[in-house]
């Protein structure tokens, strides 16, 4: 019993890891340093609402109440009366009828003093707005206005929206790799066991009947041998075209067929350990008089498309990966097209358009820093290209979505 996650050092936790994407803290006070007071409840209410709207329309999150922007914790003087009205923000403060997908509302006493907490999943069935009607959405570190047109999803998408976060039946710790678990745990807050490091980062839950694993942890850190037990295809295949068309019957050009597979960071490792020869297509003898390999892609778009296409595809659909290499071209093709949310139109104008389909995965990939601040992968991807004279970087949604990058110069 001594591994269940107790909410104070689940929120202890929360402090020492900072604010982000995924965390916020509000004062619970205002004036000048030497003569503060506490802040009007109503303000703080609308606080309230406004930060777990956010997170549900994003990517799920916390807010802490009595928390300062560097982590201090200053606490909450308000009164009794005053605090249940706060607690009860995430009832009042959102539009009428609708409810929050919150997992957690509650008064704490840490360091002796008195602190909020909430924390809500993200939203899967419905877009959540203000009393006012007025819709918003985490960014980073900031909660930004939205239209709702532009985060309405298809009914379609939620089962894919879903899938990271359902538990799985069965699933337990010794299915997974408990090393590259333990790892990783100790990288995200040093001596946090494998158990609550899963608790923490909310791939798992404690139950009566035990540690509840989501879909997530098995597809982050399953036994690489066992992998396909919860997934069929977790994998990538690689195929070698000769040529720049593919063709069938008696033309048929793949002169190579590969598949890596495994956990996903195993995949990661694999596929770009895999994907990386094909990236230099030649040696030749440099101005300094020595051999020098040149590149025909640049690696960091490279990286940055395999591991978008690893932490955003479809894992509702079973099928793999594909990474068509043709003479001129990379083609890198994921299960699952572009959420409602993102057209092709938004990544190629580079505003860092983002929304994750896989928020517990992209949240463990990103705090693992493999991947980029949330939506500047794409934009990364096409400056590369363009600081190494390369055309741009075509897209493509249906069904499926691909990224192809050239090796031809604009």
């Amino acid at each position: 019993m001594e591994d269940i996650l107790i909410i104070q050092e689940r929120v202890k936790n929360t402090i020492t890891l900072g604010e982000s994407h995924f965390r916020e803290f509000k004062t619970a006070l205002e004036g000048k340093p030497e003569n503060k007071k506490p802040r009007l409840t109503k303000k703080i209410c609308e606080d309230i609402g406004e930060a777990l709207v956010s997170f549900a329309n994003a990517d799920g999150g916390e807010i802490l109440i009595g928390v300062e922007d560097d982590g201090t914790i200053t606490g909450i003087s308000h009164n009794e009366k005053e605090i249940n009205t706060m607690l009860a923000a995430a009832k009042t403060h959102v539009y009428h009828g609708q409810i929050l997908p919150l997992t957690a509302s509650t008064k704490l006493v840490i360091n002796n003093l008195t602190i909020l907490y909430f924390a809500v999943n993200k939203g899967t069935t419905q877009i959540y707005q203000l009393p006012d009607g007025r819709c918003v959405r985490r960014k980073d570190k900031s909660t930004m206005p939205e239209s709702i047109d532009r985060i309405q999803f298809e009914r379609q998408e939620i089962i894919s929206r879903e899938c990271d976060s359902q538990f799985v039946d069965g699933a337990l710790v010794t299915d997974l790799d408990v090393d590259l678990l333990q790892s990783v745990a100790d990288s995200y807050i040093k001596g946090l066991s494998a158990e609550l490091y899963l608790q923490q980062t909310g791939l798992a839950i404690y139950g009566t009947n035990g540690l509840r694993l989501k879909r997530a942890a098995l597809l982050l850190f399953a036994k690489s041998n066992e992998i396909s037990r919860w997934h069929s295809k977790s994998q990538i295949r690689f195929l070698k075209v000769r040529g720049e068309k593919l063709e069938s019957g008696e033309k048929y050009n793949v002169i190579s067929d590969e598949s890596v597979q495994g956990n996903i960071f195993e995949l990661w490792f694999k596929a770009w350990e895999r994907l990386r020869p094909y990236l230099a297509y030649k040696t030749e003898f440099g101005s300094d008089a020595k051999f020098e390999q040149k590149y025909i892609y640049p690696e960091d778009a490279c990286k940055e498309t395999l591991l978008n296409a690893i932490a955003h595809r479809d894992y509702s659909i079973q099928n793999g990966i594909e990474i068509f290499i043709f003479d001129n071209r990379i083609e890198i093709k994921s299960p699952g097209a572009l959420l409602s949310t993102i057209s092709i139109k938004n990544l190629y104008e580079l505003e860092g358009a983002h929304e994750s389909r896989n928020p517990l995965i992209a949240r463990v990939l990103r705090e693992n820093k493999l991947m980029r601040e949330l939506g500047e992968g794409m934009k990364r991807i096409f400056s590369l290209m363009n600081e190494n004279e390369l055309k741009r970087p075509e897209l493509y949604s249906n069904g499926s979505f691909s990224v192809t990058l050239f090796n031809d110069q604009k």
